[in-house]
């Protein structure tokens, strides 16, 4: 069996109070891919950085493999000493490392090298970071939330680069999807003790339910048995005659592990403080347009959003869906078109950019300084009993905003969103930095809400679970909505695609030709090559399914990787190549499929 890459084991760390880690291990062997997953604040970015070297555990073991090359990505790379992103992502490289990647990945991340660090978005800033920890192809990568701020198209090409990698892989990542295409092992921190699944992140959910509802039945029982326990101590025939020295001392044992034992902690309550209800129409747009330095964004675009709606927005940065957000609620004016809103509107607003003020209290920034009392729903309410719903602790009231994590500013925007009255929500990437457990409660609230939402987002997931219709580009300042979400545009489209490779084919066939190619064409057929690929990729296709399934069985088994690591590795490889080729088989078929009923129908 090959040496471990990473081994960490019994790492503690506190800082005051409960202990952060508390005998935490991740074990990392050559090719995994690994998802460390937990609630925001259960510490696994302090974990991801005691794994790269920045971060000393106060107690534990600490193993790296020598020889092994290992890369972190962090939140918030430091830019400091460097004038371009070039510069940046060279300085990632070790001493044998091809500096001619360094080109070729910032060139399919959408950047040009010669941009300055400083002037950045967020998105750029991710893409040139990914570029310095990709372009090395160490043997470990460390990713914190690598698809932060990435559009859908980057974080589609960043799930094909690391399942074609050959480095090993720890991930941090709040979408769902991301996790389920990347993973192959899932670890989960929870009250800092690590548990380890060896399956993907798609089959880590119902598996985490699961040890829940165990630990809450064994704490259950443990309650049950220390009450028969004292109740034998103050009435059993032998305790009033001579205590019983050592089932004291194991009742003792019991109330302290009762005591001691950390539940798992509460999620948090979200409810949108209603307004009145708005008017049947909400929005009506017709024949938008807005251009910047003669560059159209929106070109003739028209929509009706009605009570209930819940339009999600999607496409690269830059393709200009804040714009046509702004449009739509009138917050900025179009060059040409006209936007009628509905009447009693209320709208509250979630900025991507959420800029706080670090020096100002959670409190404070709750009530905007206006006492201790927030009023929601009409009711008003104490902050620091709002601040629970929320999962912050009492004592976080004074704290300022800079000592919060990346989620925990998330949540407390949140809360003072949903604390104002609305029968509109705009969110405008809500989804950032939030755990998944707050992500399905945020959800559960747009599915519930009883206004309208429009939603800019990346997350496939959340949008499919939330949206009724998908606004997308379509190029040239274009944009289409698409009944359904996320996928459901995608279907569309790629039937859409078809259609118009049928249009086109028939119109090239239907143009006047001289009466001998029109002969020719007349006996158009497919050759025999394509009519044996026809008749026989059906069975190729079912013969790679079959193949793909026996080898996702292999690599199920949780033993396999200890017990037979080259095993692993070559099973992993061909279940790699198994599903290549089907894709390919299927879009060969596709196309020849095609290209006969278009023989038959002439």
């Amino acid at each position: 069996m090959a040496p471990p890459l990473l081994k960490l084991d019994g790492i503690r760390l506190t800082f005051g109070g409960t202990p952060l880690l508390d005998g935490t291990g991740l074990m990392v062997g050559p090719g995994e891919r690994v998802a460390l997953v937990g609630r925001n604040g259960s510490g696994k970015s302090t974990l991801l950085k005691i794994a790269a070297g920045l971060v000393e555990p106060q107690d534990g073991e600490v193993f790296r493999q020598p020889t092994a090359t290992v890369r972190y990505l962090p939140q918030a790379p430091d830019w400091q000493g460097f004038s371009t992103v070039r510069a940046y992502v060279e300085a990632g490289l070790g001493p044998a490392d091809d500096i001619n990647r360094v080109a070729l990945v910032i060139d399919r991340l959408g950047l040009t090298g010669e941009e300055d660090p400083a002037t950045l978005s967020g998105g750029e800033a991710r893409r040139a970071a990914l570029a310095r920890v990709l372009a090395p192809e160490p043997d470990l990568l460390l990713l914190d939330e690598p698809t932060n701020h990435l559009d859908l198209a980057t974080i589609e090409w960043l799930e094909d680069e690391l399942q074609r990698s050959t480095s090993a892989l720890v991930t941090i990542s709040h979408d769902r999807r991301f996790l389920e295409k990347v993973s192959r092992s899932t670890v989960w921190l929870d009250r800092g003790v690590t548990r380890r699944i060896d399956k993907g992140f798609a089959h880590f959910e119902d598996w985490r339910d699961k040890l829940l509802e165990e630990e809450e039945r064994d704490h259950q029982k443990l309650g049950r048995q220390i009450a028969r326990e004292e109740h034998w101590l103050r009435y059993g025939v032998t305790a009033r005659r001579k205590r019983n020295v050592r089932r004291l001392g194991e009742l003792h044992a019991l109330r302290e592990r009762h005591s001691t034992h950390r539940r798992a902690e509460g999620v948090a309550t979200m409810t949108a403080s209603d307004a009145a209800e708005s008017g049947k129409l909400v929005i009506e747009a017709k024949g938008l347009v807005k251009s910047y330095d003669g560059l159209t964004v929106v070109r003739d675009f028209s929509t009706r959003i009605l009570r209930g709606d819940r339009v999600g927005l999607v496409g690269p940065n830059g393709a200009g869906k804040t714009t046509l957000i702004n449009l739509l609620t009138g917050m900025l004016e179009p060059d040409a078109g006209t936007v009628r809103l509905g009447a009693n509107l209320e709208i509250a607003m979630l900025d991507q950019k959420r800029a706080l003020d670090p020096q100002e209290t959670l409190a404070h920034f709750l009530t905007d300084g206006r006492g201790d009392s927030v009023v929601v729903n009409g009711e008003e309410r104490h902050v620091v009993s709002y601040m629970k719903d929320f999962l912050f602790k009492p004592e976080q009231a004074r704290t300022p905003i800079r000592e919060l994590s990346g989620g925990e500013r998330a949540r407390l925007v949140l809360a003072r969103l949903l604390a104002r009255p609305a029968n509109l929500l705009v969110l405008d990437e809500p989804t950032n930095d939030l755990d998944m457990e707050t992500l399905d409660l945020l959800q559960e609230l747009v599915e519930g809400f009883p206004g309208t939402v429009l939603l800019v987002s990346h997350d496939r997931d959340f949008l499919d679970r939330t949206v009724t219709s998908t606004i997308a580009p379509a190029g040239d300042g274009r944009w289409i909505e698409y009944a359904g979400g996320y996928s459901d545009m995608m279907a569309q489209r790629k039937g859409e695609e078809l259609e118009r490779r049928k249009t086109r084919t028939a119109s090239e066939n239907a143009k006047p030709k001289s009466a001998e190619p029109a002969q020719k064409a007349g006996s158009k057929k497919l050759s025999y090559k394509q009519k044996f690929a026809l008749e026989t990729l059906p069975q190729k296709i079912e013969a790679l399914t079959g193949e793909i399934e026996t080898l996702e069985a292999k690599l199920s088994d949780p033993a396999l990787y200890a017990r037979d690591v080259t095993a692993f590795d070559r099973f992993t490889k061909e279940l790699d190549e198994k599903r290549i080729l089907r894709e390919r088989s299927e879009e060969e078929w596709l196309e020849l499929e095609m290209l006969r009923e278009e023989i038959e129908g002439g």
